[in-house]
């Protein structure tokens, strides 16, 4: 369990230090304050998963959600090699950690 959730804070934290190192090359792009914002959300979410609180897996399954979302919404769909397929790879997997964390947690305070 704590392996899965160093996992997903370690893939956020990336997530957020490549959507702002995005930013950075390209200020000036359509776009780029939102991958900004959601870079620096990203990464305090990312934070937050290290600690034992329940909130932060709610937050690292809807921010990356309303993230991938609004991404998909506003570029499409992306290349299969590109910075934006990597960042849905990466964001995928660690709202997957985030659920299984989530439903685990549902089940143990059950029984």
């Amino acid at each position: 369990m704590k392996t899965i959730r160093l996992l997903a804070g370690l893939l956020l934290l990336v997530s957020g230090i490549l959507h702002i190192i995005v930013y950075f090359q390209a200020p000036d792009n359509p776009g780029s304050i939102g991958i900004l914002g959601f870079g620096v959300i990203y990464c305090l979410t990312g934070i937050l998963l290290f600690n034992k609180k329940i909130y932060p897996i709610y937050l690292g399954i809807f921010v990356p959600l309303v993230g991938m979302t609004l991404s998909l919404i506003k570029f499409g769909i992306p290349e299969l090699i590109s910075m934006s397929a990597l960042f849905k790879l990466l964001e995928v997997i660690a709202v997957g950690c985030c659920f299984y964390l989530l439903i685990n947690k549902k089940i143990n305070y059950n029984t």
